[in-house]
């Protein structure tokens, strides 16, 4: 039975992280023959085949724990107007009206661990509120992480919602062009890094990584990939070349190019650029503060503690660097995550009214 899906994200269209998992994930699910709704507030992208798209006009975005209640009402408005029996309603916000919600990145929650003065206020207050009532409503049958690092902290912060809990379904990778097979020069090497958050994606851990790298490899380079030159120009101050500032690039060219990625992130809810990074067979040194980290095989690079010495990041990057064997590429197809996903509403929620 191919059960229909009512997605309802604010932005529709890959115009962000989350948005981009709402949008591949729906045109996936739209090609194995599921129908597939979707209401939002403001379509950024042609619909994909089989996709029927509502919009519901867009809010204003502060502050925010209010237009997430306002949008949550207009959806909950439009549900009682247009009824949708037997379809699988699959929240992407802080809804209640919903049977299925994925969560994207950390709760909320993670607040609590705050001095009281950054919690007393009403915007902490109510975001806690809608979260709550997000994951505990009566009609909830599935609370999807996509990462297992979101799936421990939810179960950190809200016990109750074990039974409701899934596996993680992480997001589908695209694969860019192949880092070639090449020996890095002894002296030498590129390495990445790839973010556009690049104080929370650990950049300054890995400027202090590759300055020490490059004591006994003169010749390595540091690319970053993300920020605006400006914004990096005192960073390397002390430099006397071996980098490079790139700003963003949203195609994949880049990665074949490098011979490392490198990702000391200090919380990093999944890491799409470490997925690209080994689908294009690139090595990568990561942070354990990382989603993907239990996807990262030995073969494919090493996950290392945030908390230990830079030198151990240094021996890291130098083992990877030195490598005799190529990466293997990693591949997760975006018809698998439908297939993942579509597996919970039959096992969740196959039993709606109508269905």
């Amino acid at each position: 039975m191919r059960l229909a899906s009512l997605h309802v994200v604010r932005r529709y269209g890959p115009v962000g992280g989350m948005e981009r998992y709402v949008w591949e994930l729906t045109r996936a699910l739209a090609a194995a023959g599921y129908p597939v709704t979707v209401l939002c507030e403001r379509n950024y992208a042609p619909a994909p085949a089989g996709v029927a798209v509502h919009e519901l006009g867009e809010i204003a975005r502060r502050p925010r724990w209010l237009a997430l209640l306002r949008f949550s009402r207009r959806v909950a408005r439009w549900l009682r107007e247009h009824p949708q029996p037997g379809a699988v309603i699959h929240s992407h916000e802080r809804l209640d009206v919903h049977h299925v919600t994925t969560f994207h990145g950390p709760p909320f929650a993670t607040v609590r661990e705050r001095p009281w003065w950054r919690r007393a206020s009403l915007r902490v207050a109510m975001q806690l509120w809608l979260e709550r009532r997000e994951l505990c409503g009566p009609g909830m049958r599935a609370v999807v992480p996509n990462s297992p690092l979101i799936a421990g902290q939810l179960l950190h912060y809200y016990p109750q919602v074990r039974e409701r809990l899934t596996a993680p379904i992480p997001p589908g990778v695209e694969a860019g062009p192949p880092r070639p097979e090449r020996a890095v020069p002894a002296d030498g090497g590129v390495i990445g890094f790839v973010g556009k958050e690049w104080k929370r994606k650990g950049l300054e851990q890995a400027v202090a990584v590759v300055a020490e790298l490059r004591r006994s490899r003169p010749r390595a380079e540091l690319w970053v990939v993300g920020p605006t030159p400006e914004e990096l120009t005192a960073r390397f101050s002390g430099w006397q070349g071996g980098y490079r500032l790139l700003g963003w690039s949203s195609d994949f060219s880049v990665y074949s190019q490098l011979d490392l990625l490198l990702h000391p992130a200090r919380a990093e809810p999944y890491g799409m650029v470490i997925a690209e990074a080994m689908a294009a067979a690139v090595p990568v040194v990561i942070s354990d503060r990382c989603g993907i980290a239990s996807d990262v095989a030995a073969e494919a690079g090493e996950v290392l503690p945030l908390e230990v010495p830079l030198a151990d990041w240094v021996a890291a990057c130098e083992r990877q660097l030195a490598r005799e064997s190529p990466s293997p590429r990693f591949e997760r197809s975006w018809n698998q995550v439908a297939a993942e996903q579509a597996a919970v509403y039959r096992e969740r929620a196959g039993d709606l009214p109508g269905s």
